[in-house]
């Protein structure tokens, strides 16, 4: 098994988590400016990510293999909401893992929520696991916006995971063209993030094993085939993503389409949830990609500063 250096975290000086706090708290790409004294939001952006990267890496726990379903827990109004990030790899190893926590919690009576895409995947025959919306949402909001698409018009959803697997290749395909033609004038700095998020949120493709990303490519296959190692998987996106505001607003300037089917379906999940739970407890099962990102828009919502009175499903 290929080795990515240690997941035990040493721990943080006083100075260095004053330092993540700024970071964690600023919303907006001007505001990594005045953090990181780099002249534009484009420099700073890169420069905040690289120095989140660094300091989470010491903030956040040791992963170590676990015969447990590893997540996140966020308690909104009494009801917890536990996030489980997987590959969505669609192996028998992480079937027969993931089937078997998610039965015994349908079991203890608690609720179990999965992205669009990964029931048909894995849970076709279990009752009581909801698919929600996300892909639905996204592609309506994207026609709604009126933005120029990546996707042919030929995706329908009749046949939910082959339509949710094409949609993806299409903006994965879309956005490694760019990454790998000439003469465009973007960094490679600007393509590897791009590759990054099309390569982490729109489900496996060993294409994307390029860059920065080949950690996560990597790491990816082998939780694919071993699950008792997501943890390491989840903790990696923990520290390559900055807080949420930040990685929508750069993405939203260079590729407001790819922003709305990655990041975006982070916040349409939690409202999706939110809005839908009745359990004291529940379980979200999604690519692990998008741990983070659901996670902050659950401790919005635990915070109060979401609200989902005007919830709609997607048509």
């Amino acid at each position: 098994m290929m080795a990515f250096g240690s997941d035990r975290a040493p721990r943080l000086s006083a100075s260095e988590r004053e330092r993540l706090e700024r970071l964690r708290n600023a919303t907006q790409l001007a505001d990594l400016v005045d953090l990181t004294g780099v002249g534009t939001e484009h420099d700073a952006y890169f420069e905040a990510k690289g120095e989140w990267a660094k300091l989470r890496d010491s903030e956040l726990p040791a992963s170590t293999p676990t015969g447990d379903l590893p997540g996140d827990s966020v308690t909104v109004d009494g009801e917890r909401f536990v996030v489980h990030g997987v590959t969505h790899a669609d192996t028998d190893a992480e079937r027969l893992f993931i089937r078997a926590h998610v039965s015994s919690f349908l079991e203890a009576g608690d609720s179990v929520y999965c992205e669009q895409g990964i029931r048909p995947m894995y849970f076709q025959d279990i009752g009581g696991v909801c698919e929600m919306d996300d892909y639905r949402w996204a592609l309506a909001e994207c026609e709604k916006r009126d933005i120029d698409s990546h996707l042919d018009g030929t995706v329908g959803f009749d046949s939910l995971v082959e339509d949710v697997t094409d949609a993806a290749s299409q903006f994965r395909d879309a956005v490694f063209s760019l990454i790998h033609s000439d003469g465009d004038g973007y960094s490679d700095a600007f393509r590897r993030v791009l590759g990054d998020v099309a390569s982490g949120f729109l489900m496996s493709h060993e294409d994307a094993a390029m860059g920065q990303d080949f950690e996560s490519f990597a790491r990816s296959k082998q939780a694919a085939e071993n699950p008792r190692l997501l943890g390491g998987l989840q903790r990696y996106y923990k520290r390559m993503f900055l807080p949420q505001p930040l990685e929508r607003e750069w993405l939203r300037r260079h590729d407001p389409e790819l922003e709305l089917v990655s990041h975006a379906r982070n916040e349409r999940m939690a409202d999706y949830a939110v809005y839908h739970n009745e359990a004291d407890t529940s379980h979200l099962i999604v690519g692990a990609a998008h741990q983070p990102g659901l996670v902050y828009y659950l401790e919005r919502h635990r915070d109060g500063h979401r609200h989902v009175d005007d919830f709609e499903l997607a048509e």
